[in-house]
């Protein structure tokens, strides 16, 4: 990744009050997630199915701030509650230590394998970046109210935008200069050379897209999550679901004309730096999905509307429920696919998923549809693992 993905690394609502909703979010990123991270050909995907190439934005670039975003929903119907319930607070964010601590190391050991180097291995990466941001927004959460939260959103992406734009830094040439945006150039991949040296992004090197810096609007999005979390437990005077829903769906249309604005103005939308406009915008379209999948499936009063939508979206809930789990096996599966050589009719060794690819590529297809049959069935796979983990009731948790 792209993305993604274990938001649902942080613990989910009771039983009783569990929002079927946003494991079904969960499910549909967890699906976009494995789905773009693995295509049969790198070099033939549709443009939406892979990241923008810097500035701009495609459906790829949707997945990972859904993911932070799911964890802080989850974050404050887990965490947030049980300290305004008078849990001891300390506790539970030593909870969340343990829990980040698992999945960074989850997170850095599948990119240690296979090669096991460590004077190489990248550090950074989707699950420790998801690990950091949990942990950073854990005393946030804990400790502070919903208005207060929102206070830390507005400083924190104040300092990101003012560090990024004004903060001359010497790129890689030795040329310092102030705001400039582009790869290797800006101030988080300045800060990523002096500290992680060469455990960066192999395809770059001298920046990585899951960078320390770039880590402060991550938590930002985070932290979007975690209000809209907030918005869901209030009561405020007997508000129903349809209409939180409702408002949910214009706070999206705000946040992604916000988003938009600056990116017009500004500061670019850029997945690579987490640009100030790609955290708002992206939290703009996660609002305007989830509370789609909230109306359909949780605030729905229609019973006959509300039971088929949860029946359709059935396969996104069992997704949902073990998306950590899919995501490490889909990264770990992907990884021995390409290092796993076998030998090819002509005596050459090639890659396990070369063999596998070729049949696919003797198809009446076009070269990006068979390289989207192979992502799509791939997908398939995952989701046939995850659906015997739900009937078998298994639930990996963190």
């Amino acid at each position: 990744m792209t993305g993604t993905a274990a938001a649902s690394a942080s613990a989910s609502a009771s039983t009783s009050e569990r929002l079927i909703s946003l494991d079904a979010f969960r499910g549909f990123t967890i699906a976009s997630m494995v789905l773009v991270n693995n295509p049969g050909d790198w070099g033939h995907i549709y443009t939406q199915l892979g990241h923008a190439k810097w500035d701009g934005w495609t459906f790829t670039d949707w997945v990972f701030p859904f993911f932070l975003f799911i964890c802080g929903v989850s974050m404050t119907f887990a965490l947030g509650r049980r300290a305004e319930a008078g849990a001891d607070r300390l506790s539970l964010i030593w909870q969340l230590g343990k829990r980040a601590a698992i999945i960074f190391g989850i997170g850095f050991l599948l990119n240690f394998i296979p090669y096991f180097n460590f004077e190489t291995v990248r550090i950074p990466g989707v699950l420790q970046r998801i690990a950091i941001c949990t942990l950073l927004a854990a005393p946030i959460v804990v400790y502070l109210g919903w208005l207060q939260q929102a206070l830390w959103i507005v400083v924190l992406l104040a300092i990101y935008t003012a560090l990024m734009l004004w903060l001359p830094v010497p790129d890689v040439a030795g040329n310092i200069a102030a705001g400039a945006l582009e790869p290797g150039r800006d101030v988080g991949a300045f800060v990523d050379r002096y500290v992680l040296g060469g455990h960066l992004w192999v395809t770059s090197k001298t920046w990585d897209p899951e960078g320390l810096l770039s880590t402060i609007p991550a938590l930002c999005s985070q932290l979007f999550g975690v209000l809209t979390g907030h918005w869901l437990l209030i009561n405020f005077g007997n508000m129903s679901k349809q209409t939180k829903a409702g408002w949910m769906l214009i706070a999206g249309l705000v946040c992604l004309i916000i988003g938009s604005a600056i990116d017009a103005t500004f500061m670019p939308i850029n997945k690579s730096l987490w640009s100030t406009s790609f955290c708002i915008f992206m939290t703009g379209w996660a609002l305007l999905i989830f509370s789609a999948f909230y109306w359909l499936i949780d605030a729905n009063n229609v019973v006959l509307i509300r039971k088929k939508a949860t029946e359709i979206l059935l396969p996104f809930t069992i997704y949902g429920m073990n998306a950590l789990f899919i995501f490490a096996l889909s990264g770990l599966i992907a990884k021995l696919l390409g290092f796993i050589k076998v030998s090819a009719l002509n005596g050459t060794l090639i890659p396990l998923k070369s063999l596998i690819y070729a049949p696919f590529k003797t198809l009446p297809l076009s070269l990006e549809n068979q390289s989207l049959l192979f992502g799509l069935l791939f997908n398939t796979l995952m989701f046939l693992v995850a659906w015997w983990m739900w009937k078998k009731k298994w639930f990996v948790k963190v």
